[in-house]
């Protein structure tokens, strides 16, 4: 049960705060967390079209 709980309430509270979280990242590196999470969706893609496709 509790393998399934924890990583439900680590979610939850990624969503709740994620804002915070952004602002926090944005202060410190100077990049937005929306454009490396977008890259690297894109490019987990791209990698599985591609081997799919071999």
């Amino acid at each position: 049960m509790l393998k399934f709980l924890i990583p439900a309430i680590i979610f939850f509270l990624i969503v709740l705060f994620w804002e915070k979280i952004n602002e926090k990242i944005y202060q410190k590196f100077k990049i937005k967390i929306n454009l490396i999470i977008v890259s690297a969706a894109l490019l987990f893609l791209s990698a599985v079209l591609i081997l799919l496709y071999f």
